[in-house]
């Protein structure tokens, strides 16, 4: 490697009148002959100039731009997004009509629709698409708001939600959710993911979905067990994740903001249609030669 040479110069800002080309901290030059005894004469105490006299250092022959550090990016990932884009571009999978999006009554007032919202990502956990959907159904048959949830007993209310998954655990949680939203946001629901994921049932997933859905901000990446696994078959995290939580962590490490609001839809339904949790359909994967997943099965 050719060594880089760099020569230090040094500049004085308040360069008086007579100041020449020393460097800062020099000692000044002895005087001349003849020049001493005046200088004897004019011998006083300094004042100290009202211009900052700091010492400026430059060097010459180094590049001053900060280096750059590359930024870590998931293998193949402009490739994978374009094939899978592909596979889903018929937008026929459950999550595409069965969604959260598609859960709640457009025809509502916007509080309503927002604490529908959340509702159907309360209901939605470790539950197919098609009984979260159901529920929902039901629920807004009787009047699906705070007041309507308040006022149904837990039985009946269980009754409404059954089959999801943990019912029971959930018809705890909506009524007590339900209350702190009545009590401190006047049946509204927070417009913060720290203030969502402090209500009971409701997890980073679900707020992070509801701020998107109910408030149409991208706060992060919304990761489930269909996110999670694809994007550790992809190898879309630099090592290996245990959980959704530390999955999403890592890909808002790298992953480019604008992708952040698509990859969930986009990887539920690919993970319900061909990345299936057992047996995937790797044969009809568009992605089966750039898969290191499906390279050791």
């Amino acid at each position: 490697m050719k060594a880089l040479s760099a020569r230090m110069l040094t500049r004085n800002r308040s360069l008086g009148p007579g100041a020449g080309p020393r460097g800062c901290g020099e000692e000044p030059a002895p005087p001349r002959r003849g020049e001493a005894a005046a200088g004897r004469k004019a011998t006083r105490p300094v004042e100290a100039s009202a211009e900052s006299t700091d010492c400026v250092v430059a060097y010459e022959g180094l590049d001053t731009e900060p280096l750059k550090v590359p930024v870590w990016e998931g293998p193949g990932l402009a490739r994978k997004l374009v094939n899978i884009r592909a596979m889903r571009s018929k937008k026929d999978a459950p999550v595409d009509h069965l969604g959260v999006e598609h859960c709640y009554d457009s025809s509502a007032p916007p509080k309503v629709r927002r604490y529908q919202v959340l509702l159907s990502l309360m209901l939605s956990s470790q539950t197919k698409d098609q009984v979260t959907a159901g529920a929902m159904q039901r629920l807004r048959a009787q009047g699906l708001t705070v007041d309507s949830i308040l006022q149904t007993d837990d039985a009946t209310l269980g009754k409404l939600i059954y089959p999801v998954g943990f019912w029971r655990s959930k018809v705890k949680y909506i009524k007590q959710t339900s209350t702190i939203l009545q009590q401190r946001y006047g049946g509204d629901i927070p417009a913060s993911v720290a203030e969502l994921v402090a209500l009971p049932g409701v997890g980073p997933k679900m707020a992070h979905l509801a701020m998107a859905v109910a408030w149409g901000t991208v706060s992060g990446i919304a990761v489930d067990t269909h996110v999670h696994r694809i994007a550790n078959r992809l190898r879309w995290t630099k090592k290996a994740t245990k959980s959704p939580e530390e999955t999403r962590a890592a890909l808002e490490e790298w992953l480019p903001r604008e992708l952040w609001h698509e990859i969930n839809g986009l990887l539920v339904g690919f993970g319900q249609q061909t990345c299936l949790p057992v047996r995937p359909r790797c044969q009809a994967c568009l992605n089966q030669a750039l898969c290191p997943a499906a390279q050791g099965l």
